[in-house]
């Protein structure tokens, strides 16, 4: 079994079930970046560029320049807004 190491947000929200509401824990995109994320940070692995961290949750930078019409569309669709959470990985404590 692979282990990732990412450093999350001590106030950051627990990470919710697969299919449940996005809460902005930050797992997913501190994991490995969307296929958004894939293009604004130039890379497969690691913490998206994109992520940032406010009001104690974290959000898509990309979102949260207010994209509208069609580009606002292909954002939410990129980084899967609104599905529910898709990241199966499993969340422990301190190593």
């Amino acid at each position: 079994m692979t282990r990732q190491v990412i450093e999350i947000h001590p106030d950051a929200p627990p990470k919710p079930a697969v299919g449940a509401a996005c809460n902005g824990c930050g797992v997913c995109c501190l994991a490995e970046p969307c296929p958004l994320g894939v293009l604004l940070s130039r890379r497969l692995q690691g913490a998206c560029v994109a992520l940032r961290w406010e009001g104690g949750r974290y959000v898509c930078g990309a979102l949260t320049a207010q994209p509208s019409g069609l580009r606002g569309w292909l954002v939410k669709r990129w980084i899967a807004s609104g599905s529910g959470c898709d990241c199966s990985l499993e969340v422990t404590g301190k190593p």
